[in-house]
């Protein structure tokens, strides 16, 4: 049975020096079943990459994986960029394990905060599944059936 797309864009990649790939591979995999056009970067995506692809795609939402506990850092400047290369509003989303573990467990709401302060319009811990952030991202979008 053929996907029904749903006209909508995402591009999805581990950022920084970060080469776990998994996790983001299972969420495009999870998009590209929920009916959007993704396009899946791989591991070890700078920054400016992730803003290239979405301009080229004409992206709705950068998805942004790191598993390896430096993605607080690595998605610092992130939004600011986004602005400066005219993409004011697109939705910028984070997840994995992107702090040191023992941060995510003893100061989940700090690590929430900092991330929405620097621009993203979520953050997700390494439990969430695919699924429920097709539905934050549908939601998100405006999108009648999430």
């Amino acid at each position: 049975m053929a996907i029904q797309q749903n006209g909508k864009s995402v591009v999805i990649g581990t950022i920084g020096q970060d080469a776990h790939m998994i996790g983001a591979w299972v969420l495009s995999e999870a998009f590209k079943e929920a009916g959007f056009n993704v396009t899946f970067l791989g591991a070890v995506v700078p920054q400016e990459d992730f803003i290239n692809s979405a301009i080229e795609t004409a992206a709705d939402a950068i998805l942004i994986s790191s598993n390896y506990g430096m993605g607080i850092i690595d998605c610092e400047g992130m939004r600011d960029k986004c602005i400066e290369a005219g993409l004011d509003n697109i939705i910028l989303y984070a997840g994995g394990a992107v702090a040191a573990l023992a941060d995510l467990e003893s100061n989940w709401p700090e690590i929430e905060r900092k991330f929405l302060s620097m621009g993203f319009n979520r953050v997700f811990r390494n439990t969430i599944s695919a699924e429920e952030a097709v539905q934050f991202l549908k939601k998100d979008l405006g999108m009648n059936d999430a």
